[in-house]
């Protein structure tokens, strides 16, 4: 029932994104006086719609996003086509230009799109991403101010009792023979019971907390792993308060080879102290002036993870037929993203309380809409970002033409950009089949994650 929550959850969040990015174009276009007749969250046939005003209101089947049908898109052609055999694609571009043409009743007059000022459409069509992101705002508000953040404190959490390879199974345990990677064995060279831990074999205990190394005072976890990355092999005395006395309890941090960007994205490695501590994590509040420093470095993340898509398409073509592992730092589609969503609410109440689970919900719609953000700033017809560029060009466009005193070109011919337009609807949809393949007959899940 909780999984099934998660999902629900995650789709209802979905088609109110989509509905708020829609509305951000809606209401800015009503503003000005254009004429709207449709307002869609979803594509293909109708399942609901009602009239309101001038508009139609309504839901289609598949939710992979919306649109709002403003009367006049584009602009009527700047030539005499009568008699004129035309190309195969200029026939198709005059097919769209004709169709977006009959939408204009006799009374709209300044109502088209085409007809509005340039900055008036670069609201309209920025409006939509806009909304996007201080929705992405907002949560991250809530989840930052409202429910905080986990904190890693000098307190500790757990000691591990041995050392096992990062590839050994979840339930190893350390009376068990392993060989190298963490497998259980019987016998040979390489199979032998794991070796006990630094921090386990110096005495360490849940609930210690550090105050000091070798006589230095620390008061954060990240001053604490940093001595003891950095001294691998070198004996540290680690001054801890235990029931309210200190302890010196003294321990060589183990050498440990790990990947020097922490994310296995890059094959440098570099070699640490490694003792075996994990800290108490307790979720702290933060300042709200906090919120825009961390919306800013997702931002700048996000942008990275979405220019870095293309290169990932091989990987995720062969993870998809050709049986490879899923890279867990690819792109994943709706139905992967929603099986995540599931199964966080499916996980038992001593793994991830309901605030934990609320948190991962509320921060995954965020990095949602960050990704509707930023994807929609593409300057690439038809998405808004398109559009943009379009009225920026039209613009300077006018006042060269102004400089140069030649008379105003006029509005720009969007209509020319429909090539461009079935070019980049062909890449999105092939991504869309690919990733949708992909979460399907090799999904990454939150074992895969963790």
């Amino acid at each position: 029932m909780m999984t099934l929550l998660g999902v629900l959850l995650f789709v209802v969040g979905l088609a109110f994104s989509i509905w708020f990015h829609e509305l951000g174009h809606f209401v800015w276009a009503r503003r000005f006086g254009m004429r709207v007749t449709q307002f869609m969250v979803g594509f293909g046939p109708t399942l609901w719609s009602r009239r309101i005003g001038e508009t139609e209101h309504g839901v289609k089947a598949i939710p992979l996003g919306g649109y709002i049908r403003i009367v006049g898109m584009m602009p009527p052609g700047d030539e005499d086509l009568a008699g004129r055999k035309l190309g195969r694609l200029r026939k198709l571009v005059e097919e769209v230009r004709g169709a977006s043409l009959l939408d204009i009743g006799p009374g709209d007059g300044d109502r088209v799109f085409y007809r509005k000022p340039w900055w008036q459409r670069i609201i309209v069509m920025s409006a939509g991403p806009a909304h996007n992101l201080v929705f992405a705002f907002v949560l991250f508000t809530i989840i930052l101010v409202g429910f905080g953040i986990p904190t890693p404190t000098t307190t500790v959490d757990s000691v591990s009792q041995c050392v096992l390879p990062a590839t050994a199974p979840r339930d190893a345990g350390c009376n068990v023979p392993v060989d190298e990677t963490g497998a259980p064995c019987e016998a040979g060279p390489d199979c032998a019971i794991p070796v006990r831990s630094p921090a386990s074999e110096a005495g360490f205990q849940p609930a210690d907390r550090i105050v000091a190394i070798d006589g230095r005072p620390l008061d954060s976890w990240d001053g604490v792993r940093g001595v003891i990355r950095g001294s691998p092999d070198e004996p540290i005395t680690v001054t801890v308060l235990r029931d309210g006395d200190e302890v010196d309890l003294t321990v060589t941090p183990l050498p440990n080879r790990v990947y020097a960007d922490g994310t296995g994205e890059s094959d440098e490695t570099v070699t640490v102290g490694f003792l075996g501590l994990g800290p108490t994590t307790p979720y702290v509040q933060q300042p709200i002036t906090s919120v825009p420093g961390q919306v800013g470095e997702f931002i700048a993340e996000a942008a990275q993870r979405l220019i870095g898509i293309p290169a990932k398409m091989p990987q995720l073509f062969r993870a998809a037929f050709l049986g490879e592992e899923r890279d867990v730092n690819g792109p994943v589609g709706i139905v992967g993203v929603g099986r995540i969503s599931g199964e966080v609410f499916g996980l038992p109440a001593e793994d991830a309380p309901f605030q934990e689970k609320m948190i991962f919900f509320l921060g995954l719609l965020a990095s949602l809409n960050m990704v509707l953000f930023l994807f929609n700033l593409v300057p690439l017809y038809p998405l808004d970002g398109g559009h943009v560029a379009g009225a920026l060009w039209e613009k300077a466009r006018a006042v060269v033409a102004r400089l140069r005193h030649k008379p105003d070109p006029g509005p720009f011919d969007t209509a020319r950009l429909m090539p461009v337009a079935y070019v980049v609807a062909s890449v999105f949809i092939v991504l869309s089949g690919l990733l949708l393949v992909a979460d399907i007959v090799n999904p990454i899940t939150l074992d895969s994650l963790q």
